[in-house]
């Protein structure tokens, strides 16, 4: 869906409203959501300020992702929430660190970043999954399909599954649950490498 569009429904607000509050025709928007016309950079500023988003969101085709982030902002806007404490949550991706992730007095906003978090998890996973097309393992995401619906709150799986995220190297070193799981990793590297993996 086109940002702009997108963003006038959430926000409930007309075409007309918006090209008055910019000082242009109403024709000018529709051309703008419809595509035959490109935002002119010098409304970009006053979009952002209008709604407190990113200018980014205005000129592009919104994913899951893109929508979800707008709620959070709006509801945010909303809600007014305020940081009352923060976790330390590990973050894999481009850089595998600890960050700190806010914690807000307002459980919408919570639930909010949450479902983000989700939606980025299961993006990443689709993706993982088209390359299956090339690979022939495509057992092997079948039975992590099977251990997540069948066994995803058994310690033992993720002790496991935090055991390869070492193994692998996808988990620092210095990020562990405790000396418990160290034991168990070290238990289970002796096998793996007893069987030449």
């Amino acid at each position: 869906m086109n940002g702009l569009e997108y963003i006038l429904g959430l926000y409930n607000m007309q075409q007309i409203e918006l090209a008055e509050k910019l000082g242009i025709r109403k024709q000018n928007i529709n051309l703008w959501i419809k595509g035959k016309q490109n935002i002119p950079k010098k409304y970009l500023p006053a979009l952002e300020e209008l709604f407190d988003l990113d200018s980014g969101y205005f000129t592009k085709e919104l994913n899951e992702i893109d929508t979800l982030e707008i709620q959070k902002e709006k509801l945010k806007r909303d809600l007014k929430p305020v940081i009352k404490s923060h976790d330390m949550q590990f973050m894999i991706g481009d850089i595998n660190d600890l960050v700190e992730v806010p914690v807000y007095d307002k459980e919408e906003i919570n639930s909010m970043e949450r479902t983000i978090e989700k939606a980025k998890l299961v993006s990443r996973f689709k993706a993982a999954i088209e390359i299956v097309d090339d690979n022939p393992y495509l057992d092997t995401f079948k039975l992590i399909v099977e251990l997540l619906e069948k066994a995803q709150h058994e310690a033992i799986l993720h002790k496991t599954i935090e055991a390869l995220g070492h193994y692998y190297e996808v988990l620092p070193d210095w990020v562990s649950a405790g000396p418990e799981q160290d034991e168990f990793e070290s238990e289970i590297f002796e096998v793996f490498d007893d069987h030449n993996y």
